[in-house]
């Protein structure tokens, strides 16, 4: 495996890398500047849009347009339009909690959970995961996550992975779309690996990738939770992955300069990174809308 760093974009905090197959593009966020950055890997091409910052995440609909995660609410933005237009607003409007990492499932649902900081040790925690419907309507699926990221799905699309960063677990539930989550369940802890799982995906081969964001490197789970490899990275704080490409054979990684937390020291920070010679290709990123 080898990384490279792709085009010369600097984000404070880069987040949700996602690509769209219909358009042969790649998006991603700088979370804390509010910016929407697309490129396609084939032309070159560029283009940066401005959204109400922060942005927690972001994922393709079945048009020219993205889902997105903002503050207390969810959007949907046209690119070609410009226009953002509000989907749904959570139960919660308490300024230390906002929406963070999230994907779509295979029914074209949007899953999305919050993060809660300057949090007190006894206070309870606020929030939670939600899952937003293509008609606008929003159901909140679970509760107590701390910092929420890395939701993502089994091949079959019927187990739910999703991250508490910082109780440094990534658990997993039996899911259905029409009904409520089920069998929650340790699936890996990263304690012993030094860092809390960040943004995640899955592979064709059922295997788990998540980014360890402190220590600079990713790591790989079987699909029974046992960590198959750690991969080195040249950057000090990844964040998020996603598979892209027309053979989903490439992983595209995003990175800090300066978040609110971290301040990266290695020359690249911030920039957006491929990874080259991977085990197994990506799934076919979902979509959100209602399926054709």
């Amino acid at each position: 495996m080898h990384t490279i760093r792709i085009g010369d974009s600097l984000d404070r905090l880069g987040e949700s890398p996602c690509w769209d197959a219909r358009t042969g593009a790649l998006a991603w966020i700088d979370a804390l500047a509010g910016t929407l950055h697309r490129w396609w890997p084939a032309s070159g091409a560029r283009e940066t849009h401005s959204l109400p910052a922060p942005i927690g995440a972001v994922a393709p609909c079945r048009d020219d347009a993205v889902v997105v995660a903002l503050q207390h609410r969810f959007a949907r933005y046209d690119y070609g339009t410009r226009q953002l237009a509000t989907l749904a607003r959570i139960d919660c409007d308490h300024p230390d909690v906002r929406l963070n990492d999230g994907k779509c499932d295979a029914w074209g649902n949007f899953i999305a959970g919050t993060l809660h900081y300057n949090r007190a040790a006894d206070a309870p925690l606020l929030g939670g995961l939600y899952r937003l419907r293509p008609d606008a309507r929003l159901e909140k699926l679970a509760e107590g996550f701390a910092l929420t990221n890395g939701p993502c799905f089994s091949p079959d699309g019927r187990t739910l992975y999703v991250a508490d960063s910082a109780a440094r677990t990534i658990w997993s539930f039996d899911y259905h779309p029409e009904r409520a989550l089920a069998g929650r369940r340790v699936f890996a802890q990263t304690e012993a690996l030094g860092s809390g799982p960040d943004g995640a995906t899955v592979d064709a081969e059922g295997h788990l990738w998540t980014a360890l964001v402190r220590t600079g490197e990713l790591a790989r789970f079987a699909p029974d939770g046992r960590l198959e490899r750690r991969v080195a990275l040249p950057l000090s704080y990844p964040t998020s992955l996603c598979f892209a490409g027309p053979q989903l054979a490439t992983a595209y990684v995003t990175s800090i300069s300066r978040s609110v937390r971290l301040a990266g020291t290695r020359p690249h920070d911030g920039g957006l990174f491929a990874v080259e010679g991977l085990p197994a290709p990506g799934l076919p990123t979902q979509v959100f809308g209602r399926p054709h």
